[in-house]
């Protein structure tokens, strides 16, 4: 049975939004991206299920905000985290390139979806539980990545 994408959208828009927000911090392009998100649940509603739609819905959201900012270039993901702030606060766009080379030199031996998890982690804050279950992995190879991720560079807390 097909999703319902108008119900998803009403109900879920804003936390999409929000999200979308919080990664990209740019209101056209959150919503750029938030019509994004919606056009994939459309475009797969035959084959999608709604046993949880608000974590399907904030997966995407991620994926397709990680695509932007990969594509656009746009710098660090989101400075909540101290580490992240002290790499990312600077507003001369000068230290912006050097800053996102760094993150993409860090990234780019990492395996797919890495930053991903980094993302869920260490700035949203999740339990290794909860980005497991959101990236499909087990804890223990969210930890792995994460350790792995240390090495590179980033050691922000301990995994």
């Amino acid at each position: 049975m097909a999703v319902d994408v108008e119900r998803f959208y009403r109900k879920y828009g804003p936390m999409v939004l929000r999200r979308c927000k919080s990664l990209l911090r740019d209101e056209e392009a959150a919503l750029d991206a938030m019509q994004d998100v919606f056009v994939q649940v459309l475009r797969r509603q035959e084959t999608l299920h709604d046993a949880a739609p608000s974590s399907l819905l904030y997966r995407i959201a991620t994926n397709v905000c990680l695509n932007v900012i990969r594509k656009n270039r746009r710098g660090p993901l989101n400075a909540d985290e101290e580490f992240l702030a002290q790499i990312a606060g600077s507003d001369r766009p000068e230290d912006r390139v050097v800053t996102q080379r760094f993150l993409d030199q860090i990234f780019e031996s990492q395996k797919e979806g890495t930053r991903e998890i980094a993302v869920y982690h260490y700035v949203d804050g999740m339990t290794l539980e909860e980005t497991a279950a959101l990236c499909g992995l087990s804890v223990s190879g969210v930890r792995k990545r994460l350790r792995t991720l240390a090495k590179s560079g980033i050691a922000m807390q301990e995994v």
